[in-house]
């Protein structure tokens, strides 16, 4: 075994590297990862389902594969795990919660598939909120956060998050619909990629908001999250709404990774005005870290967002009520208390409402295009405040949406537009409690965001960090 980090904290890159060249047999890496799982899923959570007879007999093919002299995908031998959204053959698909999902277990996902022709190791389905939305079902044991167990573990990617930072995964895939890849990202101390919307498929993925969805990489490092973005992105014949854009190269975009000369817009009112002290404070040094990798920061003016999250709020619940249509009212039994408040307050939405929110959405799309003209990409918060505690969170989940959407102030209005934004670590709290920020890009920048998040790494050095567990 390669000497320094512990196996399980080493990169995806570096992992892969070594498979690659025999190194490391992907039989040896995939039951270091089973066994850790063994021994730290019973109280991180992390997962819905755990693959371990499967996963290591793709692993020992995997080995076979290699010693023929056969091509080897970028992420050959990896165990990976996928968000239990996502439908995968000789899985059930339970979206975290007890409903009918409507798919069987000889159905897989596009952004599965194309991990696995990538030659990655699923070894398992990652837990996640009821039905991808606000929290967890309260039959369904969530996720611990392995930095801080008494803190939030992000939603709805929680399990995702939680597994990725433990060190039970080297990446994991999560979906993001008002914070869902970011939220997590930022509790766990990861990198999360919300990519453009439609640039990776939605092809068997259980939706919730079909055009606020968006599917993406969580990883522990800007370039392994670039590795699994490339491998997953793309056009897709079974899903018209996946675009049909050349595939990314972000791999070398983060190799190469750098900030000088990256005009970052920062509205300064928007991003650290009305947050928490440490938000504001931990914020400023990330900026500092910006700037002093080269990036010139640009004071910009967005436009206001507050007063339309409530009616994003609205289209999402209305949108999910469409997604839930087969079992919802008919199936209500099946639901959490929560997320029938949900279901019904996206039947009771107003036509009148969506339709403003879509002539905003379009209009808040052209002021950004606008804006980046004048710079690459902007800067800001994950969230207002810092990770709540549980006891906390459990009280924002089950608060009127005004609460509810508070949170929501620095994610769901790029979800609105559709453009991607990646998320980093900043600092921790005393408490140890881990803090994050998000680049934002215009439509289609995911290599850029890449290629400047990899130049933040190297002044942040947050790579080298994990939990001690």
């Amino acid at each position: 075994m390669p000497h320094g980090e512990a196996l399980h904290y080493r990169t995806l890159a570096e992992t892969a590297a070594d498979i690659r060249t025999g190194r490391l047999s992907s039989e040896a890496v995939t039951q270091h990862a089973l066994d850790r799982i063994g021994e730290l899923e019973p109280r991180l959570h992390a997962f819905a389902s755990v693959r371990a007879e499967a996963a290591m007999a793709e692993a020992r093919n995997a080995d076979a594969q290699r010693a023929r002299g056969e091509p080897l995908g970028p992420l050959h031998g990896v165990p990976l795990a996928v968000k239990d959204l996502c439908a995968m053959e000789g899985t059930a698909t339970r979206a975290g919660g007890f409903f009918r999902t409507g798919f069987d277990k000889a159905q897989t996902a596009t952004v599965v598939r194309k991990l696995q022709d990538a030659g990655a190791i699923i070894v398992g389905k990652a837990q996640l909120t009821e039905g991808a939305w606000g929290d967890h079902h309260p039959n369904i044991p969530p996720p611990i956060n392995p930095w801080a167990p008494g803190s939030w573990s992000g939603a709805s990617s929680s399990g995702s998050g939680v597994a990725v930072a433990a060190g039970l995964a080297y990446g994991a895939i999560g979906t993001d619909t008002a914070g869902s890849i970011r939220f997590p990202s930022t509790c766990n101390r990861l990198v999360g990629l919300k990519p453009t919307w439609g640039r990776v498929s939605r092809h068997g993925v259980f939706r919730l908001s079909d055009t606020l969805d968006h599917v993406g990489p969580m990883a522990r490092s800007v370039l392994d999250a670039a590795l699994m973005f490339d491998a997953v992105a793309g056009p897709d014949a079974a899903d018209p709404t996946a675009l049909d854009v050349p595939p990314p190269e972000c791999a070398q975009a983060a190799r190469t990774g750098s900030l000088k000369g990256v005009r970052i817009g920062l509205d300064t009112a928007y991003a650290l005005e009305g947050v928490e002290p440490a938000i504001a404070a931990s914020l400023k040094r990330a900026i500092a870290m910006l700037e002093e990798g080269g990036a010139q920061i640009i004071e910009i003016r967005l436009p206001e967002v507050r007063e339309h999250l409530l009616r994003l709020y609205a289209s999402a619940a209305a949108e999910a009520a469409i997604s839930h249509a087969a079992t919802y009212p008919s199936e209500a039994e099946s639901y959490s208390a929560g997320y029938r408040t949900l279901l019904d307050l996206g039947h009771s939405a107003s036509a009148v409402d969506y339709a403003a929110t879509a002539i905003w959405r379009r209009e808040f799309r052209g002021h950004l295009a606008r804006i980046f003209k004048t710079v690459d990409m902007l800067v800001a918060p994950t969230m207002p405040v810092v990770p709540p505690t549980l006891e906390a969170f459990a009280a924002v989940a089950s608060a009127p949406p005004e609460a509810v959407v508070a949170l929501m102030l620095y994610t769901i209005p790029f979800n609105a537009a559709g453009i991607p934004t990646l998320t980093l670590p900043m600092d921790k709290t005393e408490a140890g409690v881990p803090l994050g920020f998000q680049l934002i890009g215009p439509e289609l920048s995911e290599a850029e965001l890449l290629s400047a998040g990899a130049g933040y790494e190297q002044v942040a050095g947050y790579a080298t960090d994990h939990p001690a567990m």
